[in-house]
């Protein structure tokens, strides 16, 4: 290379490159007294209520999503997560939007929801997408999960919004103790719906996509749906 000519910089391949979208964490914890049940119909209204006009306004700069729900008498109790995959100005919007709904502000102000935290958007710390898969699967599972698990949750929202629609005609109540009550029974025949049909209409044709394959359920037994 003669003297003042500039070194060729190798090409990056695209696959390298690093991605524009992370994962994100909305988290909205529950009161749940000592000796209580965890009050399970608050994680469908605030799917149906406060999250799902987020997912209809900014879909279309979302990649994946999920929701998450647990109850374990740990220092996260029970808590309601919404996760989804794009680029930081996206959490960013989606963030604020949450945070300023009414009805999320009026629930935390009765002292239902105790804490609503959400992910710092300024590093992305997740931008692979099995990065918020369960470490011990195989590494084809952890990348393709949640693609499945979005599927799960769209359907469980649109579970949601059929029997919200059946119980009160699409007309979701402005007063507080009114929701509570209409999602208690969404939640309640939702769960009905999963005892006396889950094992056909979900687990039943998940085996077939398998083809009728029998999977280990706990100590290596055997079990076809």
């Amino acid at each position: 290379m003669g003297p003042g000519v500039a070194p060729v910089s190798a090409p990056v391949r695209a696959e390298v490159l690093p991605s524009p979208n992370g994962w994100w964490y909305a988290r909205f914890a529950m009161n749940w007294p000592q000796g209580k049940e965890p009050s399970w119909c608050v994680d469908p209204l605030l799917a149906h209520v406060v999250v799902s006009p987020v997912l209809n306004q900014y879909g279309n700069d979302i990649v994946l999503w999920r929701f998450h729900r647990r109850a374990v008498r740990d220092p996260a109790g029970h808590q309601f997560s919404f996760i989804f995959y794009a680029p930081p100005e996206t959490a960013r919007e989606i963030f604020a939007a949450l945070q300023a709904d009414s009805r999320l502000k009026a629930m935390r102000d009765r002292g239902m929801i105790i804490r609503d935290t959400y992910d710092d958007t300024s590093t992305i710390t997740r931008p692979n997408l099995e990065d918020t898969s369960d470490r011990h699967w195989s590494l084809p599972i952890q990348k393709s999960w949640p693609f499945y698990i979005m599927g799960v949750s769209e359907m469980w929202l649109n579970l949601i919004r059929e029997v919200v629609s059946q119980t009160s005609g699409d007309k979701v109540p402005p007063n507080l103790d009114q929701l509570l009550e209409l999602y208690e029974q969404v939640n309640t025949a939702i769960e009905q719906m999963w005892q006396e049909e889950g094992q056909h209409a979900f687990l039943h044709h998940l085996n077939a996509i398998f083809g009728y394959e029998p999977i280990e359920i706990r100590e290596n037994r055997k079990m076809n749906f």
